[in-house]
């Protein structure tokens, strides 16, 4: 089976201005390097979805309030970095639907495993509130639909970024059957993720790193993560895939290289493999220098080919 490759046109119409660090270019640059992989890969673009269930992961408040934000021209803030445009309300929608359209996929063995290549990123975004860029919490709700539509007991969260998902966590803090596992640069933004947030059932796993932080002390790190994952024996894996901890990303400070993107996923998938039947979706966080950006995800969707 193939890989296949979510994204949509719709990414390029959410306008964040000027000199915004998530910007249009980030998708595209990654596309256009992901097209290499020619044949291994199978293209697609997210479907209509059924939208109750945003409500499984987003309180009603919020989304009521959210979709009378969306400006009809220009530019409106959520919050000090989180911009929205005309086109931020569909684009939104099909990051959402995109993680929705991988889910069904590898669930029902179409594809052995699929990555969302989208924007806005989602994990920022908590249960009543926009943050940090992101709309929807896109992974969360992914999660969701893997739990109330296909009746999932236990699904893990993997997420890489170099800033804590807080989003994700305060949504699924206090819920047994999501695992959410977080590697990021403490402390730094958002301010959360220290070791001391386990959850009600200690069902989250921070691991805090410290600025300047490189391959090998992150590797090290990263078995705790592979320890956390082989006890709680997900049946299905989602993950959050941000590329800031690059060494050359401008919003960190921690220095991984391009290459340890593909060692990241490797070892994610050996053990996925071996307890879910390597079932794994990614979506696209953070990553804000495009070489960088680009030569990450490509380093990542090599190891996802190759499983």
């Amino acid at each position: 089976m193939k890989t296949s490759i979510i994204t949509s046109l719709t990414y390029q119409n959410h306008i964040t201005g000027p000199g915004h660090p998530e910007r249009i270019d980030r998708v595209k640059v990654i596309n256009k390097e992901l097209r290499k992989f020619d044949k291994n890969i199978e293209w697609f673009q997210p479907k209509s979805f059924d939208h109750s269930i945003i409500e499984k992961t987003h309180n009603k408040k919020y989304l009521n309030n959210l979709s009378l934000s969306f400006p009809k021209n220009g530019i409106k803030f959520l919050d000090g970095d989180t911009i929205i445009s005309p086109g931020s309300k569909q684009a939104a929608l099909d990051a959402v639907g995109s993680i929705i359209m991988a889910i069904d996929q590898v669930n029902n063995r179409k594809y052995k495993n699929s990555f969302c290549s989208v924007r806005p990123p989602g994990h920022h975004a908590e249960s009543n509130k926009a943050m940090g860029f992101c709309i929807y919490n896109n992974v969360a709700i992914g999660a969701s639909y893997l739990l109330y539509h296909y009746k999932y007991n236990k699904i893990a969260i993997i997420d890489y970024d170099v800033h804590h998902g807080n989003g994700t966590q305060e949504i699924f803090y206090n819920n047994p059957n999501v695992l959410y596992i977080s590697s990021h640069q403490y402390p730094f933004y958002p301010g959360t993720g220290s070791s001391n947030e386990k959850g009600s059932s200690d069902n989250i796993l921070n691991i805090p790193l410290d600025s300047g932080t490189k391959s090998n002390i992150y590797f090290n790190s990263f078995e705790y993560i592979l320890k956390k994952l082989k006890s709680f024996k997900p049946e299905f894996i989602l993950l959050s895939s941000g590329f800031d901890a690059h060494t050359e990303d401008p919003l960190a400070q921690i220095n991984l290289k391009s290459s340890d993107f593909y060692e990241i996923t490797k070892r994610i998938l050996t053990i996925a493999n071996d307890i879910c039947d390597g079932k794994i979706v990614s979506i696209l966080e953070g990553g804000y220098n495009l070489d960088a950006l680009r030569e990450s995800a490509y380093e990542h969707v090599r190891a996802l080919i190759e499983n």
